[in-house]
């Protein structure tokens, strides 16, 4: 992504600060000219099918670590490494790995993958699937057969999994669903018509109208603020964010510098927003020390509990399948992000290989909503007369996307504190994805509904959501350690009226076996540096907060969870490998479960004092509701990256209070 423009929402008004896309940093994401140039090298190479092949994943192939390490010592006095990119592309039905160098205008190398699974589905062959129907007369027969106008049919590509067939072909389905006025169509599908795409052929590969079902009713569906009418929900009066100074971050090309922060930032269509570099300055030690080398979302699954023939596939890896970045939409100002968000667009390579611009991929901004950094309070009796009160504002910097798959926007939210911590947060909104019924009442139902029925002829389908994190924790230095803290129970030894306490019992994990963990049990879990040490002794670290666990519950010897056996454990560690940067697999849709975090990890190596990466799993168990209807409100969860032993105390013991501003019509804060 090349960072072309900022956008400043001030108050009511939007100011557009244009950027340069010079790059500056091995790191930066492909520019739009980089990928027009990678493209023309392709097309013009000696490639097999060079002159028609799909582009379906193309980023930035990334300098070795020790290299971007290397530069980082010296960015003014070294040159930038040599500029490359990966390309996954598809010609019938074969799919290509390249790799180009775009310094040296060339092909350095290709080959033909032979791996399970298939790349990411584009956006040129999801319309191309969709306009097959509207040719289609028996389609349309089945249409006109329900009585409905096919101008207001709305058609979606849906992926299949894998069942253990072995047919390799590229295959999808297309659904349909009714809008007759409404934008939520999510909750009225046309079901009983099934419809399956040959992607390569570009062909409908199978057709039946099987059955048909009852469509349910369009009244108290939509959800735009124009069809609303009263009631309404009571009003709450205008609030805005000011900074009579600006925001307290800078943006450099694609790096940010916020308070003792400094971090860059990519996207990629792949993986949505990609955190690298970050580190933090300690203002005792005068210097910057680093916390994280990389962090994305490695991969999203999201499997449906309705085994019925028409719902049984539905299994979704959204971010290998359909991409967290090429599914990010254009932020809002002033809904999707606070008046004082700053806006980055981002570029992506489509399937013909040119650039396309999404407006506001991205926000920055600073978060205060009147949360206490730190507090105490001592009273007037205890210090002889004088109250002491201290408190520390929280003021954080949050780097936010948000990506539309299908029914469900995903808001992601990476949060910095000057505490050092870094909270990583996802919210859940969207349409529950529903399923008609006969019934219109739960005193009629006498048979298994998987899921809940929200209102009259429409079930809500039990689902899961769980998001695989690629944490690459670099804690001051790259060679580290995991360590499991047990909080154990012990027995006093009598001398007090006490008759118990718990202890925290350490033990250093040494493979990857014994680090694959579900949580919910007492202790905590350590990134620690065993080669620094505070000055008391300890080995520096971060430990993970993790939200609540979720883990599946499917059958060990279903397909899903054989393709998703990644969401098995909420916690893994392996030593860090180039090549293992997706928990689902290289390519996932339709992938075998023969290519994921599960299995690299059965190789059970070595993981004490090497340079490691932490996978963290959270996850939803949604049985929906009433109030999921018709738009869900947002649920939110994440997990929490905190300095432990990192810092000599408290990191931001020096925060100074806020100070007063004084406006003309009301009153703020400044640091």
């Amino acid at each position: 992504m090349a960072f072309a423009s900022l956008s400043i929402a001030f108050l009511s008004l939007l100011i557009i600060v244009p950027l340069s896309i010079t790059l500056s940093h091995p790191l930066d994401s492909l520019s739009p000219s980089e990928i027009t140039k990678l493209t023309s090298i392709i097309r013009n190479s000696a490639l097999p099918s060079s002159k028609t092949l799909n582009f379906h994943y193309v980023a930035l192939q990334e300098p070795t670590k020790e290299n971007v390490l290397s530069w980082l010592k010296n960015p003014k006095t070294k040159s930038e490494p040599p500029r490359r990119a990966y390309i996954v592309a598809r010609d019938g039905s074969q799919t290509y790995q390249i790799n180009v160098s775009l310094t040296h205008g060339s092909v350095e190398s290709y080959q033909v993958y032979n791996g399970s699974g298939f790349p990411t589905i584009t956006s040129e062959e999801n319309k191309e699937a969709l306009a097959l129907l509207l040719k289609y007369q028996p389609y349309l027969n089945s249409i006109k057969k329900r009585g409905l106008d096919v101008n207001e049919v709305v058609l979606s590509v849906f992926s299949i999994g894998w069942y253990g067939d072995r047919q390799g072909k590229r295959l999808v389905r297309v659904l349909s669903f009714y809008k007759d006025g409404s934008p939520n169509v999510w909750v009225r599908p046309i079901e009983g018509v099934s419809v399956l795409v040959d992607l390569d052929k570009m062909g409908i590969a199978e057709y039946e109208d099987a059955e048909v079902h009852i469509l349910p009713k369009v009244e108290g569906t939509d959800y735009r603020a124009s069809q609303m009418k009263p009631p309404f929900v009571a009003q709450t009066k205008p609030i805005t964010v000011f900074q009579p100074h600006g925001p307290s971050f800078k943006i450099d090309g694609q790096e940010i510098s916020w308070a003792d922060w400094k971090l860059h930032l990519k996207f990629d269509i792949r993986a949505g927003p990609v955190i690298s570099l970050a580190q933090i300055f300690d203002v005792n030690e005068g210097k910057y020390r680093t916390v994280m080398y990389k962090g994305y979302v490695s991969e999203m699954f999201v499997p449906y509990m309705d085994p019925t023939e028409e719902w049984y596939y539905r299994t979704f890896f959204d971010t290998g399948e359909f991409g967290t970045g090429l599914s990010a939409g254009s932020l809002q100002p002033l809904t999707d992000c606070p008046p004082n968000a700053v806006f980055i667009n981002s570029y992506y390579a489509n399937g013909n290989g040119d650039p396309v611009e999404i407006k506001n991929a991205f926000c920055v901004f600073e978060r205060y909503s009147g949360d206490a950094a730190w507090r105490h309070t001592e009273s007037e009796a205890l210090m002889g007369g004088e109250e002491v009160v201290e408190v520390r504002p929280e003021v954080n910097l949050v780097i936010r996307m948000v990506s539309t798959v299908g029914n469900y926007d995903y808001i992601f939210d990476w949060e910095f504190k000057q505490s050092g911590s870094i909270k990583v947060g996802v919210a859940l909104s969207g349409i529950v994805e529903a399923k008609p019924t006969l019934y219109t009442h739960t005193d009629q139902v006498k048979e298994e509904l998987y899921g809940t029925l929200l209102t009259e002829n429409t079930i809500g389908v039990n689902h899961d959501h769980y998001l695989t994190y690629y944490l690459d924790l670099d804690i001051d230095g790259e060679d580290n350690s995991f360590i499991k803290s047990k909080f154990k129970t012990m027995r006093t030894d009598g001398s007090t009226p006490r008759k118990s306490y718990w202890t925290a019992v350490k033990e250093t994990l040494k493979t990857e076996l014994e680090a694959r963990m579900h949580l919910g049990e007492p202790g905590e879990l350590l990134m620690v540096n065993p080669n620094k040490k505070s000055k008391v002794g300890n080995m520096v670290g971060y430990k993970l907060v993790p939200g609540s666990p979720t883990r599946p519950l499917m059958t060990d010897d279903d397909y899903p969870l054989i393709r998703a056996s990644f969401t098995k454990y909420q916690v893994w560690v392996t030593p860090y490998n180039r090549s293992e940067e997706w928990a689902g697999g290289a390519l996932a849709d339709q992938s075998r479960g023969d290519d994921t975090l599960y299995t690299w990890t059965n190789r059970n190596r070595d993981i004490q004092n090497k340079d490691l990466v932490l996978w963290h799993t959270l996850g939803f168990h949604h049985n929906p509701c009433q109030e999921d209807f018709p738009i869900m409100p947002t649920l939110s969860g994440g997990f929490e990256l905190r300095p432990f032993n990192f810092f000599e105390r408290n990191a931001i013991l020096k925060l100074r209070p806020l100070q007063q501003v004084t406006m003309p019509t009301c009153n703020s804060t400044k640091t």
